[in-house]
């Protein structure tokens, strides 16, 4: 699923990408010059919410751009998105 979340300031990529980090529900997986990031294969079977290709958006320096994958059969994917943007926005 691809988010596109606003926040009320603006905030890095790697502000984010620390935020997730330490969640023990979220795996972040973002290495684009290794071409690293979630895919649908690699989260079959695991429960934790994988996010990657986390960027900031180029026309808002308050919102954020990222791909988050899960294994629907194990947890919801509307459950998956509040529960990120919950965790940031509390940061922020």
């Amino acid at each position: 699923m691809t988010v596109n979340a606003k926040f009320a300031n603006p905030l890095t990529a790697d502000e984010v990408r620390a935020v997730l980090k330490q969640q023990p529900t979220i795996r972040v997986v973002d290495e684009p010059e290794k071409h690293l990031y979630p895919t649908p294969l690699m989260v079959v079977g695991q429960d934790p919410t994988f996010v990657g290709r986390i960027r900031q958006s180029l026309d808002f320096p308050n919102s954020i751009e990222l791909f988050v994958v899960g294994d629907n059969l194990r947890k919801g994917a509307a459950l998956n998105t509040y529960e990120i943007a919950e965790l940031v926005a509390k940061e922020f």
